[in-house]
């Protein structure tokens, strides 16, 4: 955990990648210590209830994996051992787990867009179990975020294969000779879906007068979209790809992404 957290908001975060040495609590913005609604673990105690904490993940016992999931991430949040970020590393724990459980084979599940969707249903349920102890709603609360995130993905996933073959038809019927340079751009977008002429032209192999012409073809085709607004330096992004997940982010379809709680 003290690996990952600096990598992706190393600028933006107090002690990346330290475990804190002093006081931290929660509460809305500006309250003192007296007026915070949970006060974590003293910072002496914090490299000892994450030693347990690890045992508890490794252990071997009868517990579902989903539910022993469940229960580190609100045990993790609970300890807060960092001065910022610990929000966004433990919910990137779930995501982590879920694969080194072999749960899921890829990083495609995420449930940030669920607990931000029921933010105030998230802190309420973690603060009942630190309170009184209410693991079982806390866990039914989880196992529902899963549920719908899983079904959410299925449906983002059907819709990207059939955003894919639509796609390849357009290319084949549209571009004649080279289609098949244009399949091998469209192959890499899904993996890269914001490229330049340069990348395009390493992509096909060809000149970059060729891959410039190829990119105005796949404009052409409303699959390729410049983002720069500039005559030279341009970069393109596959448009429909990126849009089918701020359609998702945005609630006007469906689907989830990490970070949007701190």
């Amino acid at each position: 955990m003290q690996e990952i957290k600096p990598l992706p908001w190393k600028r933006t975060l107090r002690a990346p990648g330290e475990l804190r040495t002093s006081q931290n609590w929660i509460g809305p913005a500006g309250c003192t210590l007296n007026e915070a609604s949970f006060v974590p673990p003293p910072p002496e105690r914090v490299p000892e209830l994450l030693s347990d904490l690890e045992r508890f993940l490794h252990q071997a016992d009868d517990l579902p994996a989903l539910v022993k999931i469940g229960l580190a991430h609100a045990q993790f949040e609970t300890i807060h051992p960092f001065l910022d970020g610990n929000g966004r590393v433990g919910r990137l724990l779930i995501t982590f787990l879920l694969c080194s459980q072999e749960i899921l084979h890829k990083p495609v599940l995420y449930l940030s867009y669920y607990f931000k969707r029921h933010r105030q249903a998230y802190y309420d349920h973690l603060q009942a179990v630190r309170d009184s102890g209410y693991w079982e709603a806390w866990l039914a609360f989880f196992l529902q975020g899963v549920t719908e995130v899983s079904e959410q993905a299925t449906e983002t996933a059907r819709r990207i294969l059939l955003m894919r073959e639509e796609h390849r038809s357009a290319i084949a019927d549209n571009m004649g000779y080279a289609a098949g340079n244009g399949h091998r751009v469209l192959e890499t977008l899904f993996e890269r879906p914001i490229v330049s002429v340069k990348d395009v032209e390493g992509i096909t192999g060809t000149s970059y007068a060729a891959a410039n012409q190829l990119v105005k073809r796949l404009e052409g085709l409303g699959l390729l979209e410049e983002i720069t607004g500039q005559a030279r330096n341009r970069r393109f992004r596959y448009a429909p790809y990126i849009r089918l997940f701020a359609e998702d982010e945005s609630g006007v379809s469906r689907g989830g992404a990490e970070g949007m709680l701190s």
